[in-house]
């Protein structure tokens, strides 16, 4: 149970990862991807980079700059505009689901306007998932200037679309609905120089 820790990656870095253990075993027609992080990068960075053998960038949560996130779903990018914060951490949640293509996104526990993307859409397994760089191969191909610096914490996901109860549950990190993964059974792997900290 890691609820009250965080991943702390201290610098910039080509290496330093979690690797999330967990093993899907079906494609998804459905996800939510809920984290929090703590950063004051300005330049781009990754959150959650999850990529399949034929697909690099099947689920991938960016930051481009501060007041911006990213989604990609195989390969396909949507942006959201957010107030920029500084000095405060930032909890995001993002859904999608394959039949209508809709994006659910919230901050802080409220949400944005709904958008679509890859309606009809598939996401891949195995998967090799990872918090703190952007994969352009399976499982590396890791770029220093993507790198995340700061701390992450709260990271969960399901293969089911959210209710805006449940998002709010997440903050607190006590959801109602069993992820795939989440913060109270969290299988992972620190690569490089990343540390679980209270």
């Amino acid at each position: 149970d890691l609820v009250g820790s965080a991943f702390v990656f201290p610098q910039e870095s080509e290496t330093a990862h979690v690797q999330v253990t967990a093993k899907l075993r079906q494609p998804l027609d459905n996800f939510t991807v809920c984290l929090r992080s703590y950063t004051d990068l300005t330049r781009p960075h990754s959150l959650f980079s999850y990529a399949t053998k034929k697909q690099s960038n099947e689920i991938l949560l960016f930051k481009p700059k501060p007041g911006q996130y990213e989604l990609a779903v195989g390969n396909k990018l949507l942006f959201f505009t957010v107030p920029i914060t500084l000095g405060e951490s930032e909890h995001v949640c993002v859904s999608w689901e394959s039949s209508t293509g809709i994006v659910g996104f919230w901050f802080n526990g409220k949400p944005w306007p709904r958008k679509g993307l890859q309606k009809g859409y598939t996401v891949g397994v195995p998967a090799s998932i990872l918090l703190g760089q952007e994969q352009d191969s399976f499982g590396g191909g890791f770029d220093a200037q993507q790198s995340f610096v700061g701390e992450i914490s709260s990271v969960y996901m399901w293969d089911t679309g959210i209710s805006h109860s449940e998002v709010v549950s997440a903050l607190y990190d006590s959801p109602q609905q069993t992820p795939i993964f989440g913060w109270r059974n969290f299988p992972y792997k620190l690569v490089g120089e990343v540390y679980l900290k209270p």
